[in-house]
């Protein structure tokens, strides 16, 4: 085991590593999972992060297990796996660390309410964090972090069970709020001199705020105690956008920070939520310039060397060779396709013999959704091998987040490599509250970024975890976008990690704003990956004004509107033709900005998306293919 406590001798600085969830969310697991089971379920995508840090500069890794006792594990039915999920945490970080790193313990608050505030005594939350404790000794740490405590009372009780049941080395972390106090209103000047009466060897600050405000007590608390101290701020405030929490303080604005942490005396620094490798590999630099190290980190004993996973080297399918949409896509080519929902009930006759329709009339792909506006039809994937099969034209499968956990999304998309598919166009999927099941669960365990990094390990021959699945899938990737997001610079950012991921092509929501449209595009040329545009064709004035304001992300102009008002109290037949007029008009104004169209065939009227489709070359006679049947 090496000794932490001969670095707690010299006056150097360390730097611990950043937010390991995430780096988990980055990779596609959604946050209503227990992370604390990925070291059973996922141990080389844990690994994966671990090594992330080391390689970026960490000293000090911790353990995953922040959530690891038992009252938070048996909200997902995970208590009876306590020990066995922290010893192998533990294990898992010692070989990711190997020589380089120590391993710190991580012990987060037991989510209790403990004496006086609540029924669990100071004895009951002790036992607790020794349960914890014993799995992480056995494991193999070389010191404990206790992080992102507020009530003082159960700290203590923390660092109690770790006294009493070893001599391991002890960081105690508390966490403030914007008041600079505890959610219990303890002040700094308390905690700290509280802490160092208890015994933890480092005392500090993480989670909670930014690093603005943990610089300002740091100052205060420098003064209070001859103890380390240590600093592991969140990357800024989080904003909520949609729901979702941002942390938006960059890697260089974080490290100028551990520049001012370091003068303001902290020994130990890192990062909290929001933090990532790129943080702590800035932040690193910054303390290797002002504090070079006095001594190498000694060993006591043999450390198990890090076991090098046997990687093989697999050559993705070129997009050339994936599918013939694929190819078309790579090579710059206008690609055309219409959106078919699936059949309601088991027969699929009269879907195929409407996209038959389709094929005569030269278009490229048609497209499958995945449980559109929550409703209950036959499922895509289904439907899209009994295109291909029995109508022979290839299909773009929509497949959505929603509805399977992420094993469940593993083996479908196997599956549907298998079977032949290999055109996705990869959504999170509109909730079930939307459809006429409002009480049906959904499940989300990552979102269309993570779906996305998934399916494009896949083809590199890997699973989420990095393990080898022999022969590489072969999907051609597309994701969805919204040109008339309501928050457009959210819209972006996640578009910009969309493409990160490893998005080759984009189909937009459907365009009744030209210009909304043009300014979008202006604005992601840094990451431009083909754009193909949704159009639909509006049936009636009730149609546009139902998809205006019931429809997320769709936006009708009110031009538009008025005309299909107009046009509506004349008629249905006028009505439907002034709506084609306006789809046709749509795509002629946006063709050279684009790279394909998605036409929306409205209550599965195939012929009116295929004469959306005559103003193009090669549709000149579509409507020939019109002539009989839908």
């Amino acid at each position: 085991m090496k000794d932490f406590r001969e670095i707690l001798e010299n006056d150097s600085v360390y730097v611990f590593d950043g937010a390991v969830g995430t780096r988990f969310y980055d990779k596609g697991i959604y946050i209503n999972k227990s992370y604390d089971e990925l070291n059973l379920i996922a141990p080389d995508l844990v690994r994966e992060v671990h090594e992330e840090y080391v390689a970026a500069g960490a000293d000090v890794i911790e353990t995953n297990t922040f959530g690891a006792t038992r009252h938070k594990l048996q909200h997902h039915g995970l208590d009876d796996k306590l020990h066995e999920i922290n010893v192998s945490a533990a294990k898992i970080a010692n070989r990711a660390a190997g020589e380089s790193a120590f391993v710190a313990g991580a012990i987060g608050p037991l989510d209790l309410r403990i004496e006086p505030y609540g029924p669990t005594s100071l004895d009951e939350a002790k036992e607790m964090f020794k349960e914890q404790i014993a799995g992480l000794l056995e494991g193999g740490v070389d010191l404990f972090i206790l992080e992102t405590f507020a009530d003082l009372s159960e700290i203590q009780q923390a660092i109690k069970a770790i006294k009493e049941t070893c001599d391991l080395p002890i960081v105690a972390q508390i966490q403030i709020q914007t008041d600079y106090k505890t959610v219990f209103g303890a002040t700094s000047d308390i905690f700290t001199k509280r802490l160092d009466e208890w015994g933890a060897d480092v005392i500090g600050l993480n989670c909670g705020v930014g690093p603005n405000h943990i610089l300002t007590e740091l100052e205060k608390m420098r003064e209070l105690t001859d103890k380390k101290l240590s600093a592991q701020p969140n990357a800024g405030l989080p904003r909520d956008v949609q729901g979702r929490q941002f942390y938006m303080c960059s890697p260089e604005y974080m490290s100028e920070f551990a520049r001012r942490f370091i003068q303001a005396g902290a020994r130990f620094i890192g990062g909290c939520c929001g933090t990532t490798p790129n943080h702590i590999k800035l932040m690193s630099a910054s303390v290797r310039s002002l504090s070079p190290r006095q001594t190498k980190v000694t060993v006591k004993a043999p450390v198990v060397s890090k076991k090098v996973k046997e990687t093989v080297e697999v050559e993705p399918v070129s997009p050339l060779d994936r599918s013939n949409w694929s190819r078309k896509v790579a090579k710059g080519e206008f690609v055309t396709s219409v959106e078919v929902l699936p059949p309601r009930g088991v027969s699929a006759k009269r879907t195929l013999r409407s996209i038959g329709l389709l094929k005569e009339a030269g278009v490229d792909a048609v497209n499958i959704p995945d449980g559109p506006r929550a409703q209950t039809r036959m499922s895509a994937q289904a439907t899209a091998v009994l295109v291909e099969e029995k109508v022979g034209i290839e299909s773009v499968l929509h497949y959505c987040c929603r509805d399977r956990n992420l094993l469940g999304m593993m083996s479908d998309l196997l599956g549907a490599a298998a079977l032949g598919l290999h055109n996705l166009l990869i959504i999170t999927g509109d909730p079930p509250k939307m459809g006429p099941y409002p009480d049906a669960t959904a499940v989300f365990d990552i979102d269309s970024i993570g779906l996305t990094n998934m399916v494009s390990k896949l083809n590199h021959g890997l699973d989420l975890g990095n393990n080898p699945i022999g022969e590489p899938t072969a999907f051609s990737i597309g994701v969805g976008v919204n040109p008339g997001a309501m928050n457009l610079e959210e819209e972006i950012k996640r578009f910009e990690w969309k493409v990160e991921a490893g998005a080759e092509y984009a189909i937009t929501q459907p365009v009744f704003d030209i210009e909304q449209l043009r300014e979008f595009l202006e604005r992601i040329e840094h990451v431009r990956i083909p754009i193909i545009a949704g159009i639909w064709p509006l049936v009636s004035f009730r149609n546009a004004d139902f998809l205006h304001n019931e429809v997320p992300g769709v936006r009708v102009t009110q031009e538009i509107l008025d005309r299909m008002r107009v046009a509506s109290d004349k008629g249905k037949e006028f009505a439907r033709e002034e709506g084609l007029t306006i789809a046709r008009e749509s795509l002629e104004e946006i063709r050279e900005s684009i790279q394909g169209v998605q036409v929306s065939a409205p209550f599965g009227k195939v012929k009116l998306a295929l004469r959306v489709l005559e103003g193009l070359p090669q549709f000149a006679d579509a409507q020939k293919a019109t002539s009989s049947g839908d």
